[in-house]
């Protein structure tokens, strides 16, 4: 068994000439470069078992060798170090004599249940190929680290319905093989300064199973947020950098579908995974400050408010104006003003989500995870060698669950010296609530692996529900901003029937919010308190 890391990245076949020739690779190149054409057969059952599991069993023939590879899912936590793009999965291998599986060889692994299971359910069938040239250059880097660049070009064919299916294969890979995984980042970010480049996070497996399904060539449902399982012990330092990656994850994820499909759910979840990220990175800022984390930061503020801006036309597209039209039908003129003013919404909506679209496309938004997976794969975030300041702990290499108990006490106390403001405050004031109870909310669901799994679960669902009634009285007043921002008569007509809209929303959720308060004044911390 090996653990495969690898950094991948799609490009523009008719820049792999360039790539190759970068200075930046010949710099590193430790051989010469060869050549290879690699043919693979995939299997799994006909419901694609192994798959849904993140299981891929292949065949591959490199000139005349048969080799029977099975990888499976991307690993996480602290000790993979994957995230930010990078890919980290268990691998076991063995040669062959020839195109046959050898279904003994996979009883070895730690997936011989699935496997046995998708047996016993009938033959393994194959489902799709891939069939390409690959280019390796084997690399090192000066602080020792191995790795290899593959540059691959060629496709993925599958049958669906009796139809031959193709999809294109123009990617890299850095693969590591010994050292430090900065360096692949660091390569990476060398290589996107000069080309187009755009960081993947879905496997050449993956995307053969969507073509074989007749699925859309990226990930079938929006990604969310997930929580990291930390070993007890773990450093400050580690935890922070893994919940980097994860959040960065999480942006890198989504990006695909918010390319190519108009479901709003793919703006909302990598609108809150940059969410998270400005939240963890202010953690990280407190420190660990350095200039390659300001540009990180400055960068993720420019995504989140392209995002932000397409977010709430969503929200008030889809969600406040429906609702507001249906009660109001009766009455025809309302019903035409606020027709005319659906009409200015689609408008500025569609212009909000082509401006997110050209920003994910756009090499600075692939620059930005590039930076900031190697900000978070740098040890300790390049604060190594940094002097301590006298008479100052190193919180960095403290348990994490001492720094955890410290911050949510702090925050903890901070949102309940706002309950005047929650209940009796301005609209201003209980923004300022809500901001608190958010930036509670992200701390502990960050650090809630830590913990005992039961009380945080109770915690959480108080803080959660709280959040939500106060995030709803904010949709409310970002509606009434919003269609003022529509301009013209529409606006203007309409403008006081959202405003009364807005009020009774409000007057609405005031008990719901009292509860919700007491509910969360009830909930008892999970952290150890001093």
């Amino acid at each position: 068994m090996t653990m495969e890391i690898e950094l991948k990245l799609a490009l523009d076949p008719a820049v792999m000439p360039a790539l190759l020739r970068h200075p930046a690779v010949k710099a590193l190149r430790r051989t010469r470069m060869r050549t290879t054409r690699l043919a693979n057969v995939y299997y799994d059952t006909p419901d694609s078992l192994l798959a849904t599991e993140g299981i891929a069993l292949r065949v591959r023939r490199a000139g005349r060798r048969w080799v029977q590879t099975i990888k499976g899912p991307p690993e996480s936590g602290v000790a993979a170090g994957a995230g930010a793009g990078l890919q980290a999965r268990a691998e076991y291998e063995w040669p062959l004599p020839g195109p046959t599986l050898d279904l003994t060889r996979l009883a070895t692994t730690p997936w011989r249940g699935l496997v046995a299971k998708a047996t016993k359910r009938g033959e393994l069938v194959r489902c799709f190929t891939t069939d390409f040239e690959r280019r390796t250059i084997p690399l090192r880097f000066p602080d020792g680290t191995l790795a290899l660049l593959c540059v691959d070009r060629g496709e993925i064919r599958a049958t669906r319905e009796g139809r031959a299916r193709r999809a294109p294969i123009a990617e890299v890979e850095i693969e590591l093989e010994t050292g430090a995984p900065a360096n692949l980042f660091g390569l990476a970010l060398a290589l996107a300064a000069d080309l187009p480049l755009a960081v993947m996070t879905v496997s050449k497996a993956e995307r053969g199973h969507a073509l074989r399904h007749g699925e859309r060539d990226f990930v079938s449902a929006p990604a969310k947020a997930r929580s990291i399982p930390f070993a007890e012990g773990t450093a400050t330092a580690d935890v922070l950098a893994q919940l980097v990656r994860e959040c960065l994850d999480q942006i890198a994820a989504n990006a695909v579908g918010l390319l190519e499909d108009d479901d709003p759910e793919w703006v909302h979840q990598m609108r809150i995974g940059t969410r998270r990220l400005r939240s963890c990175l202010a953690l990280v800022a407190r420190l660990a400050g350095s200039p390659a984390l300001d540009f990180v930061v400055t960068e993720v503020k420019w995504l989140a408010g392209v995002l932000g801006t397409a977010r709430d036309w969503d929200v008030f597209i889809r969600e406040t104006l429906p609702p507001l039209a249906a009660a109001l039908a009766r009455d025809a003129t309302t019903a035409a003003a606020l027709k005319r003013l659906r009409a200015r919404a689609l408008t500025r909506g569609r212009v909000a989500r082509a401006a997110a679209r050209d920003a994910i496309a756009s090499r600075r938004f692939h620059r930005l995870l590039l930076a900031g997976g190697l900000f978070c794969a740098t040890p300790r975030f390049g604060t190594e060698t940094a002097t301590a300041v006298a008479g100052q702990p190193d919180v960095l290499r403290e348990r994490a669950d001492t720094f955890a108990s410290g911050l949510l006490e702090r925050r903890h106390r901070k949102l309940r010296a706002r309950a005047a403001a929650l209940l009796n405050g301005t609209p201003e004031e209980r923004h300022a609530v809500r901001i608190a109870a958010k930036r509670l909310r992200y701390v502990a669901e960050f650090f809630s692996p830590l913990f005992p799994r039961k009380r945080v679960k109770a915690y959480l669902k108080a803080l959660t529900a709280l959040q939500d009634v106060l995030g709803r009285l904010n949709d409310a007043e970002t509606a009434l901003r919003v269609a003022n921002e529509t301009g013209g008569p529409a606006a203007d007509a309409a403008a006081g029937t959202v405003r009364g809209w807005v009020a009774a929303q409000a007057a609405a959720l005031e008990p719901g919010l009292a509860g919700a308060w007491q509910q969360f004044a009830d909930a008892k911390p999970f952290w150890p308190r001093r």
